[in-house]
């Protein structure tokens, strides 16, 4: 089990948002709520995009009072907000991918702020499935080397049936097809391993390299501004 590093291109992301506590609890509170109004109910066990929510939101350490809280209260207004999915595709500079994930009461009012982003930092904003092509849907697990062995996580993994384990410098990475993460991860916590970072994510088959110091500084602003609008709830990208 062997390949490219994905976390490396999730690190920063999750670094950035560590210090934004308040707004991610915000956003995930939000995906929460709309998962129970709209995938069927406050039971996971029968809800899966509750299930997938759940998962994020305690890897992004949100408090299981939190969680239950927000379950309840989204269980008893059963009308709430009218939000709807979108996602969209672009360009950054370079032509690095961009897939940003949205949910949003007005459509029109997301779109025109991704726009704006697009064209202000030198990329451009595509039709749906200009980028998607470039990434696969995977299930990524990751944890810090700390005492864990590797020969006996890799042993831990095959039999548990994850599809790969890369093992960098300070942590070890592992991937699942999406069907079997849920799985995998509770198969690896029952074997008491613990996450720094667990959630189903698109994954680029290419990266593209930024040596301008122009274009890197405009891609980051460009992630930053996606990052901090309200709307958006995760981007993905290929920038190595």
């Amino acid at each position: 089990m062997s390949g490219h590093s994905k976390w490396s291109t999730i690190k920063r992301k999750k670094e950035k948002t560590d210090s934004q506590r308040a707004k991610i609890f915000t956003k995930i509170g939000r995906e929460l709520a709309v998962a129970v109004r709209q995938g069927g109910g406050a039971d996971q066990n029968f809800n899966v995009r509750l299930r997938d929510c759940i998962i994020k939101a305690k890897s992004n350490n949100v408090p299981n009072e939190n969680i239950e809280r927000i379950i309840k209260k989204a269980a008893v207004d059963s009308a709430g907000d009218n939000y709807e999915d979108i996602v969209y595709e672009g360009y950054g500079p370079s032509g690095v991918a961009v897939i940003v994930k949205t949910l949003t009461d007005n459509r029109n009012r997301t779109a025109a702020d991704l726009r704006h982003y697009f064209d202000k930092y030198g990329g451009k904003m595509g039709s749906p499935g200009c980028v998607s092509f470039l990434f696969e849907e995977k299930g990524l697990l990751v944890l810090e080397k700390k005492n864990f062995n590797p020969d006996k996580l890799f042993e831990d993994c095959v039999n548990i049936g994850a599809d790969d384990l890369l093992e960098e410098k300070d942590y070890f990475e592992i991937s699942t097809k999406p069907d079997d993460f849920l799985k995998v991860k509770e198969g690896l916590e029952n074997l008491n391993y613990n996450f720094d970072y667990a959630e189903i994510s698109m994954v680029p088959s290419t990266y593209v390299e930024l040596l301008d110091e122009n274009k890197t500084t405009k891609m980051q602003k460009l992630l930053d501004a996606l990052e901090d609008n309200n709307d958006v709830q995760i981007v993905w990208h290929n920038w190595k």
